[in-house]
């Protein structure tokens, strides 16, 4: 179970947010537009920037709800603390308009992607983009608040200590001022505040120790005053959360010296109303401060008061001193042995039913372990051999203690002079074999390269051997022999692989067919031949079904395709049926008889001449056309100082040589032009359609209001048109 949050990511804000996620879109799909685009592509792009732009929105909201902790999911102690620190109200909502604004931008998203699919121009594609992407900002701007709220709640919990609720712990209680702090430093390493002075600790601090091996977890609470539970501030009730949830030990810690501020009388009041909360756990009475004053010291009425509390037999009071560090470590132990054996007997009590019997993990365990009792009931007496009983425990100092190896290495020289004998353990049949070394040479002969003279001779006996013992059917088993029955089960085995590699090599080309072109519905069709062999094996009159497929075959008209034969097409039978499909494939692909460019045509020149006339007739309808929304353009490139001020000395310059020159006079006049391919450098300046670019864009207006396009004809490589925004709307700037 999860008991920590540290690792939420950070919740950025509503500006941040926009940030990031429009300049991610615009990074990974920038805006380039060539010439010649078609409008299907057009709209495809903005259709995925839009879907880009709303996957990237979506993806960071389901983080955040991601990352924050389900209230329903996680330990009731953690959810009624995140309820007294946070408002679990206010945290669902939060979480709440978060989902809601996901989906908001999944429905922005789905309705202007279909609305781009029918878009008829650049134009109206680019404002539908705009228009989805500033619906999208605008929910994401009114998530400024509970983003805010979110990224505190994330910095919060950051801090918060992870309390593990199932472990083994520790929880000390009582009123300000008693003594808690000072004894969970004594115990723990925790970095716990001390000061002598009331709610120094205002939130719950954790430590961790070990005791027999185990680790343990000690808490030390706020300060508790004793009043209604509805007038509890937010430190307090971090407490009574702690104390009614934990799995824990119970300590009530009490100063009968009075220096907390409190009195005996007051701090016996607050155990009794804060009892409940102590159901079904272990209790102590811890009384702190003894140097000061001693329980035995207390009036006898409060030792009345005190002694009732203990008759009950759940509560169990100890003694120590934070300050002399008496009955400290006393305490401890005492506790984390209660609280164990209570654990323990919790188990056990958990994993037997109703009848005793263990059940569930402990009944698992106690299956697997088995106890071997004698048959018969017969009663073994526990039996220990002597040598057993007579082990003494070794003593170094012991004159007659058993000799070591260690011992016999020092009396003969020490490491490195004395060398271990290891065949003095030997177990063999004479002792005396013990040290014996195997020789090299025996009778003349090495022993490590001997080999036998008549090796060849006892190989071939017992060869022989071997093949009358296989003649003889010794090594014959009864496994061996297949009767009918088994012959049989193996063919039908047999069968049912063939079959089923059948079925696996057709489900497979069954599979490669649907990636493939679809036959024609002619080269499915069966020959008239195949339909009149079909029709005589079944007994009936071929004639008329003849006649009659040949009517259906021929064609009405003119037909597309020449026949070299002349006869019917449906009386072709094919042998190989690649070429039957690969014919009526052509068929479906062909085109038709005329071409229509040479078609009323005499000769080449006649056909050139049309070509050039056409060429003609259509040049003034190009110069003369306004450009359209996806026509590359590139605006005429005015130098800075033709454009400058007019005080400019060089633009008086040239304005007096324009002016000087007269009304025939070409100031960029080419040598070799015509009258058409010159312009003046006075109608570049003065022309209103070079001034004004293409703020006008296929003389369609802007009527958004606030949202105002420019088409820029600024060329980078001489292909992309970068699109610009200027004047957009607040939520995209």
């Amino acid at each position: 179970m999860k008991t920590t949050w540290k690792d939420i990511a950070p919740v950025p804000t509503s500006q941040e947010f926009l940030d990031v996620v429009l300049s991610r879109t615009q990074r990974q799909l920038p805006t380039q537009i060539r010439a010649g685009f078609k409008i299907s592509r057009i709209r495809g792009f903005y259709t995925r920037k839009v879907k880009y732009t709303q996957e990237t929105f979506c993806e960071k909201f389901q983080a955040i709800l991601d990352g924050f902790p389900r209230l329903q999911d996680i330990h009731p102690f953690h959810k009624d603390l995140m309820n007294t620190l946070y408002d679990a109200d206010h945290f669902r909502i939060a979480l709440g308009q978060v989902s809601t604004a996901k989906h908001l931008i999944e429905t922005v998203s789905r309705d202007y992607v279909r609305l781009i699919k029918y878009a008829q121009s650049l134009f109206q594609c680019k404002q539908l983009k705009r228009a989805a992407l500033g619906r999208m900002a605008t929910i994401c701007r009114r998530l400024k608040d509970p983003l805010v709220y979110l990224e505190q709640v994330r910095q919060h919990l950051g801090r918060l200590p992870s309390i593990d609720p199932n472990t083994r712990t520790l929880l000390i209680c009582g009123y300000p001022n008693v003594g808690k702090s000072s004894f969970l430093r004594s115990i723990t390493k925790a970095d716990v505040d001390v000061q002598p002075y009331a709610f120094t600790t205002k939130s719950l601090f954790v430590g961790h120790f070990d005791y027999k091996y185990l680790r343990f977890q000690a808490i030390d609470t706020p300060g508790i005053l004793d009043h209604p539970l509805e007038e509890m501030n937010t430190i307090e009730m971090q407490s009574i959360t702690a104390i009614a949830h934990l799995r824990s030990a119970v300590m009530y810690f009490m100063d009968f010296s009075e220096q907390c501020g409190y009195s005996v009388a007051d701090q016996i009041k607050l155990f009794h109303s804060i009892r409940p909360l102590f159901a079904n756990k272990i209790v102590f009475l811890v009384v702190n401060k003894i140097d000061v004053r001693r329980p035995e010291d207390l009036e006898p009425e409060y030792q009345q008061e005190i002694e009732s509390i203990l008759k009950s037999g759940d509560v169990e009071m100890l003694q120590l001193s934070c300050t002399t560090t008496e009955g400290v470590t006393n305490v401890k132990n005492a506790a984390c042995d209660k609280l164990l054996a209570e654990r323990v007997a919790q188990k056990l009590k958990s994993g037997t039913n109703s009848s005793g019997t263990p059940g569930g993990r402990l009944g698992d365990v106690l299956a697997r372990i088995h106890v071997a009792q004698p048959m018969g009931g017969v009663q073994r007496e526990t039996f220990i051999p002597e040598a057993v009983k007579n082990l003494q425990k070794y003593d170094k100092n012991d004159p007659n203690r058993k000799k070591l190896e260690r011992d016999i290495e020092e009396e003969n020289g020490g490491a490195g002079v004395y060398n271990i004998d290891l065949k003095k353990t030997y177990d063999l049949a004479d002792d005396e074999w013990k040290h014996d070394k195997i020789p090299e040479v025996w009778n003349g002969k090495n022993i490590y390269d001997f080999v036998d003279p008549d090796i060849e001779q006892k190989l071939a006996a017992l060869e022989e051997e071997e093949e009358k013992l296989e003649a003889d059917g010794y090594y014959d088993s009864d496994e061996s022999v297949e009767d009918a029955e088994d012959a049989d089960t193996r063919m039908k085995a047999d069968l049912i692989r063939e079959k089923r590699a059948l079925m696996r090599n057709e489900a497979k080309m069954r599979k490669s067919l649907k990636n493939r072109a679809q036959i024609p519905r002619s080269a499915k069709a069966k020959s008239l031949s195949q339909m009149e062999n079909a029709l005589e094996e079944a007994g009936y009159d071929v004639d008329a079904a003849s006649a009659r497929a040949r009517s259906k075959s021929q064609t009405r008209g003119r037909t597309t395709t020449r026949d070299a034969d002349g006869d019917d097409a449906m009386d072709i039978d094919m042998s190989d049926p690649r070429q039957a499909i690969a014919k009526a494939k052509g068929r479906a692909r062909s085109q038709a008889a005329t071409n229509r460019l040479l078609d009323g045509v005499t000769d080449t020149t006649a056909r050139s001449k049309a070509d050039r006339l056409k060429k003609l007739g259509q040049k003034k309808m190009n110069r003369m056309a306004r450009a359209g929304e996806a026509d590359r353009h590139t605006t005429a490139s005015l130098p800075k100082h033709l454009v400058c001020h007019h005080s400019h000395p060089f633009y008086a310059c040239l304005q007096g040589e324009v002016t000087n020159g007269g009304p025939d006079h070409k100031a960029d006049k080419h040598p070799g032009g015509t009258d058409h391919q010159t312009i003046t450098t006075a109608e570049v300046l003065n022309n209103i359609e070079t001034r004004k670019g293409h703020a006008e864009v296929n003389g369609t207006q802007n009527n958004l209001g606030d949202v105002a396009v420019v088409q820029t004809g600024r060329s980078e490589d001489g292909v992309t048109i970068v699109e610009e925004e200027i004047g957009a709307s607040e939520l995209l700037q």
